[in-house]
């Protein structure tokens, strides 16, 4: 269902992103934001849980930039993270293609064609 997915949004683009390069949370709050250019703002209160949950289930890494002074934590990609975003990548797309149709829909029933 729709739900299952929508929740599954968020962990593939934050294991999409640290999948390119180790990043730390307000880095991918910043990067999201750029992506959807402003209309995503994620809020802190969202991404560490969802970094924590991530970690938990081994996904991903955090390591501390300065160990004694717990300033940023670093993310990394784990291999089993690889494979859930190669999971969850084909799995969302199909979900992600019919927010875009639903989306055009309701653009042409409002304010139609042109």
């Amino acid at each position: 269902g729709g739900e299952i997915r929508r929740r599954d949004v968020f962990p593939l683009l934050v294991l999409h992103l640290i999948s390119r390069e180790p990043a730390y949370g307000n880095r991918l709050i910043e990067e999201i934001e750029t992506i959807t250019e402003g209309v995503i703002s994620v809020n802190p209160n969202t991404i560490y849980p969802l970094l924590r949950d991530l970690e938990a289930r081994g996904l991903i890494e955090g390591k501390w930039e300065h160990p004694d002074r717990r300033t940023r934590r670093f993310y990394s990609i784990t291999p089993a993270g690889r494979k859930e975003h190669k999971r969850l990548r084909g799995e969302l797309e199909p979900f992600l293609d019919s927010v875009i149709r639903s989306v055009g829909l309701i653009k042409r029933e409002i304010y139609g064609d042109g």
